[in-house]
């Protein structure tokens, strides 16, 4: 049995007029907005925290991150219960491939959505474990003991060319034109621990602030919105949206 705290935050940013990030906070859509909770799990069998960072231009973007969030919240709610591991995994891959279809499906129709597509991040409790899930270069970050860790890979060129610089090409989303879209998943039931403090970010996050000073402003208690206003505070280049939820 484990609480969970939880605050969200998406901001516009200083540059962009409109925000294409979106973050499902167990329960709640956020964009533009700040939002926090607290529940206990032992009070659900299934629940999700994601965030998403859309692309393809005005309004398109927007569209990707909240087709992919809404489908998957509602996707998990309507799995049938006792699936093993293995089982959901496979499930996942094909919500996968239905969501990428629809996005791209999206754009096919409508010229100004053409190549929509989003990235994704997320944590999700399923059957007594927890998982978490990456496709593209969102990151989810582990606070534990005073040491931040990225536990995702970020699916960028600048990654794949071994470049410590986060660069904007991403090479894996779901929709924007990728045929081939995969997503990283790792159960981690065994190291989802009392005291963790977890941060899901779109990039508009670290490419403001470095990881020594994301793990700072953690370490002094910052939420959600306390990240994103750091962001904004050193530049806010792009929409940034955060997910901060500490397990007790």
């Amino acid at each position: 049995m484990s609480r969970i705290i939880l605050t969200a935050a998406s901001r516009v940013g200083c540059v962009r007029t409109n925000n294409e990030d979106m973050v499902l906070a167990y329960d709640h859509f956020v964009r533009s907005d700040i939002y926090q909770t607290e529940f206990m799990t032992e009070n659900h069998d299934r629940f999700v925290i994601a965030l998403a960072d859309g692309m393809g231009g005005h309004n398109a973007g927007e569209v990707a991150s909240h087709d992919a969030l809404s489908n998957l919240q509602y996707f998990l709610s309507d799995l049938p219960r006792g699936l093993s591991s293995g089982e959901f995994n496979e499930m996942m891959l094909e919500w996968l491939h239905s969501i990428n279809q629809i996005i791209d499906s999206k754009g096919r129709v409508n010229p100004e959505m053409i190549d929509m597509g989003t990235t994704l991040v997320g944590v999700l409790f399923y059957n007594n474990k927890y998982y978490w899930m990456n496709c593209g270069d969102s990151r989810l970050y582990r606070f534990r003991d005073g040491k931040l860790t990225q536990l995702t890979t970020d699916h960028s060129l600048s990654n794949a060319r071994g470049e410590k610089r986060h660069s904007n090409i991403i090479t894996n989303c779901i929709g924007g034109g990728c045929k081939n879209s995969y997503m990283d998943m790792f159960d981690f039931t065994d190291d989802f621990l009392s005291g963790d403090t977890y941060i899901l970010c779109s990039d508009g996050l670290n490419d403001m602030i470095n990881d020594d000073t994301i793990c700072s402003l953690v370490a002094e208690g910052a939420n959600a919105n306390g990240l994103c206003e750091a962001a904004i505070a050193a530049g806010g280049f792009d929409n940034v949206s955060v997910c901060v939820f500490k397990v007790e």
